[in-house]
């Protein structure tokens, strides 16, 4: 431990002296085999990933509020691809968030079924073709939470899309774990996890209030994931602590995508939990950008020591160690 610390203060001491960032500083004392080829920097996986806030609008019938945030996600994409993204991160609701009770049959004062034909399906397909669109003109993979509708008479996906940098719908997560309402009224629940790759890195996804469930962040761990990407309007309880907790205990980055209206901002945070960054606490749209870079600082040792270990830990290594003693089996003995 002692000769990591040392090792980390003089990756430290020079990215100070040179103005380098650390992960460049950390390539110098990497060793270098003959003919000057160094695998172990080219193995360092690396992506600048942008999450955003953005307004929610509950009224899928409306198709100018529908139209109003897909110019606003676009105005939002072009911002994290000039700040250099690769990745754009969206909340749930992003285009729409339907209101139980607008969508209710019995409503608008008692929630019932939902009547998915008040949806102003042709506007909302519209505005994520665009968003589409621009993804492929930008080079900008984008991972957008919407309504994805199904064949009659079943109810649709509570789903986030993902977009590539060619602007084409690659996967899609459709909610799995979903909230009373939801499940009774509203959607058809998903059915597996989702994982992507984006240079080299890979990503899980989960919606709505899937981050009270620590057993699917544990399984994107067991998928190999290199962050999580959670998107929410608002569920109840500390979201910003879950979602530390859940990047500490897995070893990998979470991503945390909520409105502009939520009483935390979007950040990302660190596989050690700290957060890398977040956007403004005032409410405003906006976007967070950080480098994925598993030789970061902040990433170095869960990522090389606390999950190997975890995975070590679980396959069964203490089993070897266990004594047949029969002061072990009385609980009752004596001091």
């Amino acid at each position: 431990m002692t000769a990591r610390r040392n090792f980390k203060r003089q990756v430290r001491a020079r990215a100070a002296k040179t103005g380098e960032s650390y992960t460049s500083a950390l390539r110098h004392f990497l060793p270098t085999p003959p003919g000057d080829v160094m695998p172990e920097a080219g193995n360092i996986k690396s992506v600048r990933l942008a999450v955003a806030q953005s307004p929610v609008r509950e009224d899928p019938r409306d198709g100018e509020a529908l139209r109003e945030s897909g110019r606003e996600v676009r105005a939002l994409m072009r911002e994290a691809r000039a700040r250099g993204a690769r990745i754009v991160h969206f909340p749930e609701g992003a285009i729409c968030f339907p209101s139980k009770l607008v969508m209710s049959v019995d409503g608008p004062d008692a929630v019932g079924p939902a009547d998915w034909d008040r949806c102003q399906w042709r506007v909302l397909q519209s505005e994520l073709a665009a968003i589409a669109t621009l993804a492929g003109m930008l080079r900008l993979w984008t991972v957008i939470p919407s309504v994805h509708r199904l064949s009659e008479p079943n109810r649709p996906h509570n789903s986030l899309y993902v977009i590539s940098d060619r602007g084409e719908v690659v996967t899609r997560y459709d909610e799995r774990l979903l909230s009373r309402t939801k499940v009774s009224y509203m959607y058809s629940p998903g059915v597996s996890p989702v994982t992507f790759e984006v240079d080299g890195v890979r990503f899980g996804c989960l919606l709505g209030m899937e981050i009270h469930y620590p057993e699917l962040f544990a399984e994107y761990e067991r998928l190999d994931v290199d962050c999580v990407l959670f998107s929410t309007s608002g569920t109840p309880g500390n979201t910003a602590a879950q979602a530390q907790g859940h990047a500490t205990v897995n070893s990998y980055w979470v991503s945390l995508s909520v409105p502009t209206r939520h009483p935390t901002p979007s950040g990302i945070v660190a596989p050690n939990g700290d957060w890398l960054a977040r956007c403004p606490g005032d409410g405003s749209p906006s976007v967070a950008v950080v480098d994925l870079d598993d030789s970061s600082e902040a990433a170095a040792d869960a990522v090389t020591y606390g999950r190997p270990w975890r995975r070590e830990a679980r396959a069964g290594i203490y089993t070897e160690h266990q004594v047949n003693d029969p002061r072990s089996e009385d609980r009752t003995a004596a001091f």
